[in-house]
């Protein structure tokens, strides 16, 4: 099996230099949407204004877009084409209908386990678009719309498109592989509820002076007080998740692993859908007919017209 082979059959649904362009720019601006309080020099402007995380929250959007408008780019080798969005659908539906099963019940999310695996078998690419849409699917179902819901969609992104990152996809299987996937989703799972808490921290007013953000305090101070914040509010939420995307993965990962593999092996995704008409020769076309020589229409061997 060649390199090239192997990079297909690792990730079926594989990205182009513009895709990867556009992830590492959201990636970057990312960071910025939720660190913000934590880099911002103590004397910009930014570190004291409060209208920062509506403005992030209205540009991360389009920042999607852009990602996947690039990934959907035709004009780039191995783009997601028709029947990779087929698959989108249906994995961003199913992930979109497991999150209310335990939203609400100590952070108990049993979609996280689904992206872990379908992350590992498609790709980082096509990871971070079903992460950010299947985010999208399940606030609408949920009614979870919000200036959260972009720092959501980022965050899954990041979190699917981590478990397509991971080394091993065309070698490690079995127990070794649960394994690792068991460990990125417990520790994934921690941090995508630190990430979405740095998006809140500055926004929540009335908090005691040890734990909340001080617009222009030093680094250290600011990101203690983060610390803090996070082990009084979230750490039980972030338990939860972590706990149940492990047991999920262990006891189901084998089973949804051999069935997502089976699916893109069926649905080819480095073959080119085409639909071309089949060529006939003249002889194929006559065989079997024969010129009425009154009407001059072709008719075949029964006396029915063609």
């Amino acid at each position: 099996m060649t390199g090239r082979d192997r990079s297909a059959r690792a990730h079926p649904v594989r990205i182009g230099p513009r895709a990867a362009a556009a992830l590492v720019l959201v990636t970057v601006i990312g960071v910025a949407a939720f660190g913000w309080p934590l880099l911002a020099a103590p004397q910009s402007g930014l570190a004291h204004a409060q209208d920062a995380p509506w403005l992030f929250a209205a540009l991360l959007p389009l920042l999607v877009a852009v990602v996947v408008a690039a990934l959907s780019d035709q004009s780039e080798h191995a783009a997601i084409d028709a029947k990779a969005v087929a698959m989108l659908g249906v994995l961003a539906a199913v992930g979109a209908a497991l999150r209310p099963l335990g939203a609400g019940t100590a952070g108990l999310e049993p979609m996280f386990f689904l992206m872990v695996l379908s992350g590992r078998v498609l790709g980082p690419g096509f990871g971070f678009v079903l992460g950010a849409v299947t985010m999208f699917a399940s606030a609408l179902l949920t009614g979870g719309v919000g200036p959260w819901m972009p720092f959501q969609m980022l965050s899954m992104g990041w979190f699917t498109m981590g478990a397509g990152l991971l080394p091993g996809a065309v070698w490690l299987r079995g127990r070794a592989e649960l394994a690792l996937l068991s460990v990125y989703g417990c520790v994934a799972a921690f941090g995508y509820g630190t990430v979405m808490n740095l998006q809140g921290w500055p926004l929540i007013a009335g908090l005691e002076s040890s734990v909340s953000f001080e617009a222009g305090a030093p680094l250290g101070e600011n990101l203690t007080r983060f610390t803090a914040y996070v082990l009084a509010t979230s750490m039980g939420w972030d338990l939860g998740r972590a706990v149940l995307t492990v047991v999920l993965t262990l006891a189901l990962g084998s089973t949804v692993l051999k069935a997502l593999r089976r699916a893109t092996r069926r649905a080819a995704f480095a073959a080119p859908a085409t639909f071309d008409m089949p060529v006939m020769s003249d002889s194929s076309l006559l065989s079997g007919a024969r010129m009425s020589p009154e009407s001059g229409d072709f008719s075949d061997t029964t006396g029915r017209t063609v």
